[in-house]
């Protein structure tokens, strides 16, 4: 049995469809014991917990409490070493990124990195696939420790950031909780992550970024870089990074996320009271 390399938590609401495959993802190629891997069922109402516990080398916890945030805790309470991977379920992550990432804690001076992600937009609509495409290439020359799926943390970054808050946007809090100088983007490491796959369901995750993003500078842990503007997208389309069509379509989105929003300010829903032309934060 090999020593424990890293520890790796995994918060699951109900992801009984993907955690088997996605752990099985993980462990491939890893020697028995080199990653500590914690699967954290909080408050499941499908079999996530038996469908993770079916996989060797995993120990799971469940919990009947909710949230992302106490299964984090759980997890981290119950971690034998460190660094520490902080995995969402359905993101998938290889053994040999994990590896990567861990090497990266061991640069001096860096306490926190995250892989690149990488979009699964398989069954995406045409729109939405525009909209992605646009959002990435915005966000590439800030993309730090949010908008991943995973991020990693050294003991003395681990320190800074746990025991975590109940906050809506984890990756967000542990992004602005850093300077740029103490994390860092592996870009030999990736993630696979599952973005929306239709405008609707783009636009109700808007409303969830927005509480996030507010929560965060409530408690005084906005982001570094600040939000991006409308400039910015400009900026993309003269260069051609992006087509005037991919530009246009991620306007189109914007300003109906905007308007949407405004109708539910105007009924009284608190969730839509964050509209600004300065839209997103990095991994939003």
């Amino acid at each position: 049995m090999t020593e424990a390399a890293v520890s790796i938590v995994i918060p699951a609401y109900n992801e009984e469809a993907v955690i088997a495959s996605n752990l099985s993802r993980l462990l491939d190629g890893s020697a028995p014991g080199e990653f500590d891997v914690i699967v954290v069922a909080n408050a499941c109402s499908d079999s996530t917990a038996a469908a993770a516990g079916r996989v060797d080398g995993v120990r799971v916890i469940e919990t009947a409490a909710p949230g992302k945030p106490n299964a984090l805790r759980l997890g981290d309470a119950a971690c034998a070493t460190f660094p520490r991977v902080y995995l969402d379920a359905d993101v998938e992550l290889a053994a040999a990124s994990v590896r990567e990432l861990v090497a990266a804690c061991a640069q001096p001076g860096i306490l926190a990195c995250a892989p690149v992600p990488e979009l699964d937009l398989t069954g995406a609509g045409r729109m939405v696939k525009r909209v992605h495409r646009v959002h990435q290439a915005l966000i590439a020359p800030q993309r730090a420790l949010a908008g991943a799926g995973v991020y990693v943390l050294t003991e003395p970054g681990h320190d800074r950031v746990f025991p975590i808050p109940d906050v809506i946007s984890d990756d967000g809090l542990v992004h602005a909780s850093f300077a740029p100088h103490e994390r860092v983007v592996v870009r030999t490491a990736t993630s696979t992550v599952r973005p929306a796959r239709t405008v609707a369901a783009y636009l109700k995750r808007r409303v969830r970024v927005r509480r996030g993003n507010r929560q965060l500078a409530e408690l005084g842990r906005s982001a570094p870089e600040g939000r991006l503007r409308l400039g910015d997208l400009t900026r993309l389309v003269r260069s051609r990074r992006v087509s005037p069509l991919d530009g246009g379509c991620y306007l189109a989105v914007l300003v109906l996320d905007r308007a949407l929003t405004r109708l539910r300010r105007g009924r009284g829903d608190s969730w839509g009271s964050d509209a600004s032309s300065r839209v997103l934060l990095p991994g939003d």
